[in-house]
C-alpha cells in the first residue's frame, strides 16, 4: 500500500505537492469514491484511480543514465531558477533523479520513475557502492588517505570507512575521455573514493576534513551502473541487461 499522492506522482500526474492539492480539491476518486483527506493509502495494483472522471493510467517504467555536467542542479525544479538535470533529458514521462550530485559535481546520474529501484540504490542500509574520481588540492599524505579509509568525523557524525587510492592522471584520461583537461591539472591529485553512504556533499566534506579540498568530482559508478564513455550532457536509456541488474538489487 502506498500514499495516494505518491501513486499519482509516480504515474506522472504532477509533483507530489500538486497531487496533494488535487486530492484536497476533490478531483480524485478511488474506486468511485471521492477522496479529499491526505495520507490515504491505496493499492496501486488493484485500486481504480481517476482524475476528473478519467482513469489515471499506470506509467511504464523508465530508466535513463545521464552524464551530469557541472552547473546543473539534481532536482526536478529549482526555486532559484537554475538549470536542472531534467532540462537535459526531454522525455515525456515524469522521471526524477536518484542519488543527487551537487551543482558543481559531475558524472553518473540515474533518472527513473521506479520507486523500488530508487529505494534500494539510495538507502544506506543496502550498502550499494558509489564510486567517485576526485581531484583534490596538492598531494595527500599516506596518513591523510588512511583517515578517509578509517572514517572521518564530520558535523553530522563519523563516516563509514571508504576505499581510497590515488589515480594516475593518464588513467583518468584513458578511462574517461570527457576529462580532456585532466592532464592540465598537475598541481592536484586524482583520487578514487568509494563509499556507500549518501550524505549531502559527503565526499567534498571528507576531503576538506583532511585538508585537501575538492577541485573536481566525477561520479563514475553507482551500484551496478557505470558512466563509461558517455559525454557530459549526454544521456541514454539503460540496456536490458542493466535494467535486469537493477531489478536484481531491488528484490
Amino acid at each position: 500500500m502506498d500514499r495516494l499522492s505518491k501513486v499519482l506522482a509516480h504515474r506522472g500526474v504532477a509533483s507530489r505537492r500538486r497531487c496533494e492539492e488535487l486530492i484536497g480539491s476533490g478531483r480524485i476518486r478511488v474506486n468511485g469514491r471521492i477522496v479529499t483527506e491526505q495520507g490515504v493509502k491505496v493499492d496501486p495494483e488493484r485500486d481504480s484511480i481517476t482524475l476528473d472522471g478519467k482513469p489515471v493510467q499506470r506509467a511504464g517504467k523508465v530508466y535513463i543514465l545521464l552524464h551530469k555536467p557541472a552547473g546543473y542542479v539534481s532536482t526536478s525544479k529549482d526555486p532559484q531558477g537554475r538549470p536542472t538535470v531534467l532540462d537535459l533529458v526531454p522525455v515525456r514521462e515524469r522521471v526524477y533523479p536518484v542519488g543527487r550530485l551537487d551543482m558543481h559535481s559531475e558524472g553518473l546520474l540515474l533518472l527513473t520513475n521506479d520507486g523500488a529501484v530508487t529505494e534500494r540504490l539510495t538507502h544506506p542500509r543496502y550498502e550499494h557502492d558509489r564510486e567517485y574520481w576526485v581531484l583534490v588540492n596538492d598531494r595527500p599524505s599516506g596518513r591523510a588517505l588512511d583517515r578517509l579509509r578509517e572514517g572521518v568525523e564530520l558535523e553530522d557524525g563519523r563516516t563509514w570507512p571508504a576505499l581510497v587510492s590515488r589515480l594516475p592522471q593518464g588513467e583518468v584520461q584513458g578511462a574517461l575521455p570527457s576529462l580532456k583537461d585532466a592532464g592540465k591539472q598537475a598541481s592536484g591529485t586524482w583520487l578514487r573514493v568509494v563509499i556507500h553512504e549518501g550524505r549531502k556533499r559527503q565526499v567534498r566534506r571528507m576531503c576538506e576534513a583532511i585538508g585537501h579540498p575538492v577541485r573536481r568530482l566525477v561520479r563514475v559508478r553507482m551500484g551496478p551502473l557505470r558512466l563509461g564513455d558517455l559525454k557530459p550532457g549526454d544521456w541514454r536509456h539503460l540496456s536490458g541487461r542493466e535494467i535486469r541488474q537493477l531489478h536484481g538489487i531491488s528484490r
